[in-house]
Order: structure tokens, then sequence, then C-alpha cells
């Protein structure tokens, strides 16, 4: 497929069909407006490209994902974080769930019937994955969950989760499972972060009945599941998160009334290296290449560029972060997390050292 009238053709439809967001900007109503604009792309075609035939799509590359999520995202119709995580889930369910499960489900994710999320991080067990402790138990035909999951995303909106659990020791004793949480002994909490938005939760899982069916992949492949998972936060994902960026960007320099132009230069320039890169991943995802550490580069560019960006808001509109109540305020605190937030920056140097550049452990 030709790829520039592909994003053409998409563009002629966006302007045709007014997917607008209302008035209200609340969590809530994002989670409304991103299951909106979902199911319009799904039921005009937009939303099945790049997909699977079996699991609802229409096929073609990956790269056609992105270009949608760019123009969505791009254009304000749906935020970013929530917007992504069709993008980190479904090919996990792909790969690894069974064919006839993902068949059933992965369908109702795309068009915006389902949100999921993603159950990895512990309280004593953020970066260093190897560490949880949140155990599955076998009993019979199913497995039993007790534990604990913090920084689960959208916990509260989600109709499933994708759950790392510990079955024995080290790092082949992780496997995951596809969690239904409306099952019994379920708990989410929601946390209110200092950015004033409650889009993390923590999760208690306490005798949990999971059936064996809901496993991805067998016991001990949790850690695989978890390697293949982690590099799609980092491809067409992260394709989303830079075309917000960029509108953000394109806002800064309407509202700053004496920009400053070294500062608006850095900001562009950091901007355009995460995007001349991130073109790069998408380019080896639809050329077939397993994406693995080298997306640590990725993660680094795009905290750097996020919060460069904002830096430069503090700075050439004075007062506004600390004056006005203004979504360049929460938009600000929000950037504070971007080097710990999906793996810290200490964490993605560490692997770019070691796993890259072959520098040993210190």
């Amino acid at each position: 497929m030709n790829v520039a009238q592909f994003r053409a053709d998409l563009c002629a439809w966006l302007d045709d069909h007014d997917l607008t967001p209302g008035p209200d900007h609340s969590l809530h109503a994002q989670m409304r407006q991103l299951a909106r604009v979902h199911r319009a792309l799904y039921d005009a075609g937009w939303m099945r490209y790049g997909w699977p035939v079996d699991v609802g799509g229409w096929g073609g590359p990956a790269l056609l994902r992105a270009i949608v999520g760019e123009e969505v995202v791009g254009r304000r119709l749906a935020e970013p974080g929530p917007y992504s995580m069709v993008e980190v889930l479904a090919p996990t369910m792909i790969d690894y769930a069974p064919t006839e499960l993902a068949t059933q489900l992965v369908p109702r994710l795309l068009s915006g019937r389902e949100h999921w999320c993603q159950g990895f991080s512990e309280p004593g067990s953020g970066s260093d994955l190897a560490s949880l402790s949140t155990r599955a138990t076998p009993h019979g035909d199913d497995w039993i969950v007790n534990g604990q999951k913090v920084w689960t995303s959208f916990a509260q909106f989600a109709t499933r989760c994708i759950l790392l659990t510990r079955t024995a020791p080290g790092h082949a004793g992780l496997t995951a499972f596809l969690v239904d949480l409306d099952t019994p002994g379920i708990t989410v909490r929601p946390l209110r972060t200092m950015h004033g938005v409650d889009e993390f939760c923590e999760v208690y899982y306490d005798d949990v009945v999971v059936p064996a069916g809901r496993m991805l992949g067998r016991p001990g492949d949790g850690w695989r599941v978890a390697m293949d998972l982690l590099p799609h936060e980092r491809s067409t994902c992260f394709w989303q998160r830079i075309a917000y960026l960029y509108s953000r960007f394109d806002a800064l320099i309407a509202e700053a009334d004496d920009p400053d132009e070294s500062a608006l230069g850095a900001a562009y320039l950091a901007l355009h290296t995460l995007r001349c890169r991130s073109r790069a991943t998408q380019h080896r995802v639809a050329g077939g290449t397993r994406l693995g550490p080298e997306t640590s580069i990725d993660k680094v560019l795009l905290a750097t560029a996020e919060q460069r960006l904002y830096d430069t808001v503090r700075d050439l509109l004075p007062g506004t972060l600390e004056l006005d109540d203004t979504p360049w305020r929460s938009e600000y605190l929000y950037a504070r997390a971007a080097t710990i937030y999906g793996g810290t920056a200490e964490i993605q140097r560490n692997i770019i050292a070691r796993r890259l550049l072959d520098l040993g452990r210190e």
C-alpha cells in the first residue's frame, strides 16, 4: 500500500468526520472519547489496518497503525497515553495468547468496546521486574493469584489486565496471564499524582482464580513476554506521543509573546532528533525486525525531548505554570516523570552501556 496515499485518505476522512472532544477534559471524559474514536476508526476500517486478519484486522504493515495514531493524537482527538495501550497490549496477545482467545478478544480492544491495562510494576519491583513477588499457584485447571501491583495505568477503566506473576524462582519463574478485572478478589484503587490526575492505580489480587487457558505462552514464559512487550512501548506508541509533543510545541509558539529563538530551537532540535530516531524504529518494525534493547535509545531521547519542551514552556511563559490553572501546569508536572515511567533513564542508560556498547557491568 502507498503510505503517502494512505495518510492522505485518512486525513480526508478525519476532515469529513467530526471527532472533536467535548469541553470536559477530565480523565473519565478522555476515556469516553477514546472509546468513541476507536469505534469510529474501527467501523470505518482505519483501526483495522496493520493488524492480522484473524484478529479482525485488514493486514498490512504496522507502519499504517503508526500513521493512524500520529494523525489522531496530533489532532488532539485522543490523548497519547490511553491511545497507546492498544499498541502495547494487542501485539502481546497476538503473539502469546491461544489463537482462539486472541481472535475473540483483540477485536474488542481495537474497536473501543474494551480497555485493557498492564500489571507489571510492584511496590518493591519497578524497573527491576525480575524481583516481582505477585504469585500464581496451580490449583487443578486454574491458577490462584495473590499479590499487589502499582502504577497500573487506567486500571479503573479496564476490563482485562495482562498480568505478570511469579510461578517459580528467578527469571525463568515468571508467567503472564490475561486476567478479567471483574473476577472476585480484585480491588482497584486509583492514585492521584502531583499533576492532579488519577490515571495510575494500585491493584490487589486476593485468591483470584484465573483459568489455565488465560496463560500467555507457557509457564516460565513471563520474562520473554515482558521483554517483547516493553519495546512496543517505545515504538508505535512513541510515534503517537511525538505527534502530541509537536502539537504542544506549536501551541507554545502561538502563546509566547517574546519567544527566545535559541530556546525554541533547542526544544525543536530535541523533538526532531527523537522523531528521526523513532521513524527509523518504525521502519525496522515494518521490515520485520524484532525490537530489543536498542529501543532504550528511543526512551532516553523521548524523556529528554519531553522535559526540554516543558522546561522551555516554563521559561517562555513566565508565571503560567505557577499562577495559572491551565493544561501547561499539569503537563509540566507529568513531564517530570518522563525519566521514570516505562523504565528509568538510569536503567535505560545501563541497558545501552551493557547490551549495546558492551561496556560491562561497571
